[in-house]
């Protein structure tokens, strides 16, 4: 899928000069306002960490003074993104401070990778629109691709707005055990069967949590370990791949031991001991996956890339002395992008199952809502309360299947020596 800033460009139409004269900046207005984006955000990460010490809210949110004890509380929209509350006591005068948003590490990273996502992706596509409308006709003749791209995408809307409006999962020593809305059962502790309510529609856990409120808030964990953790290994892949296919020789042969050596490599014994060393962190997580997932995507797009060193196109580049660099950065990976967005989709699932394999285990941060630390806790009430460890495990299943048929259908899609075959 080459993706260029103006497909009805001819080559008697650019200015060679200016490209030889300045032949690794990029001037076109889409990379300018990803510059600019990215500026705001990086801008905004110095000020929350280094500004606010990333002690106090990145967003402090509003003071309603309270008098005689009846408080002029309402809460507004951003108010529910992280309800603290704060106590003042000065006389009969009391001040609530409800927290906006206090952006973690995990959020920042991830607002980089879908603003790269977006002018690398999402543009591009927008500006060619007839190879897109064939990629779509291509894609859509997949009708159980189509309906996991349906199911993903209200997936990642729930899991990244659904938190905004609803408070954290609360325990309650009142309501555990009760089950989904239509069903009854005699859960653990309860002396006749009981049936669910539309208050908890898919009931609530051992310690009375909102299995609901659990699933949502698990899903925008799953959704972040998923694409940023895909983001470095594609991203690290898709640089080993092209230089080792490019630069050949003993930069390839190094390159690609270390591959090989890394493949062989025990990983997730070595994410065992880190995790146990410096603790379950989300970030630490992402991160480990992230390093040491990538082999499998650099095999991938150096294949891909040699072929496309044989292509007259290269020659042509390197013959009128253009850099190895811009090669790799105007020609290779553009020209191997169908196969580096194939190998993104299917390294999310594998990332999504990690994650919640550490979750179930133990070793990820007790204070995030993993899918696999919801499993893990309802598997000793299997008997009485199935819906513990079920529930989120049938959306860990469907979101996994869902990546898998939708990469499939990607490949098919926007490969073209799939339409020759």
């Amino acid at each position: 899928m080459a993706t260029g800033t103006d497909p009805d460009l001819t080559f008697e139409d650019v200015d060679w000069d200016a490209e030889q004269e300045h032949p690794l900046i990029d001037r076109s207005p889409v990379f300018l306002a990803q510059v600019v984006i990215n500026a705001v955000i990086f801008g905004a990460l110095i000020w929350d960490y280094f500004i606010l010490n990333n002690e106090s809210p990145t967003i402090e949110g509003l003071h309603y003074p309270a008098i005689g004890g009846d408080s002029l509380i309402g809460l507004g929209f951003w108010e529910l993104r992280r309800p603290v509350l704060q106590f003042t006591t000065n006389g009969i005068e009391m001040t609530t401070t409800f927290s906006v948003w206090d952006v973690t590490s995990v959020e920042w990273l991830l607002m980089v990778v879908l603003a790269f996502g977006f002018f690398n992706v999402v543009v591009p596509l927008y500006q060619n629109q007839r190879m897109t409308a064939y990629y779509w006709r291509q894609f859509k003749k997949n009708k159980a691709a189509v309906a996991s791209l349906v199911f993903l995408i209200v997936t990642f809307v729930i899991g990244f707005v659904g938190p905004v409006f609803l408070p954290p999962p609360e325990l309650s020593l009142t309501e555990q055990y009760l089950p989904p809305m239509g069903v009854t059962a005699q859960p653990p502790g309860y002396a006749e069967p009981i049936s669910g309510t539309l208050a908890h529609p898919l009931g609530t856990d051992h310690q009375g949590q909102d299995m609901l409120k659990l699933v949502i808030f698990g899903m925008r964990v799953s959704m972040q370990v998923g694409l940023l953790s895909m983001s470095i290994a594609v991203g690290i892949g898709t640089l080993v791949g092209t230089t080792a296919a490019h630069a050949g020789g003993i930069v390839d042969e190094v390159l690609m031991r270390y591959v090989d050596i890394q493949s062989t490599f025990p990983v997730f014994l070595l994410l065992l001991l880190l995790i146990y060393l410096y603790g379950g962190s989300l970030i630490l997580i992402i991160a480990l996956y992230g390093f040491f997932g990538w082999e499998g995507i650099a095999r991938q797009v150096r294949s891909e890339a040699l072929q496309k060193n044989e292509e007259a196109y290269i020659q042509a580049s390197e013959a009128a002395g253009a850099s190895q660099w811009w090669i790799v950065r105007r020609h290779i990976i553009p020209n191997t992008s169908s196969t580096i967005i194939t190998a993104a989709t299917l390294a999310i699932p594998a990332f999504i199952l990690g994650e919640a394999t550490l979750s179930f285990l133990g070793f990820a941060d007790p204070e995030i809502y993993s899918w696999g630390q919801v499993i893990a806790g309802g598997r000793g009430d299997l008997r009485g309360a199935p819906w513990i460890s079920t529930v989120p495990g049938f959306f860990l299943f469907f979101m996994v299947l869902a990546f898998n048929y939708l990469g499939d259908a990607l490949r098919d899609s926007i490969d073209p020596r799939q339409e020759q075959e």
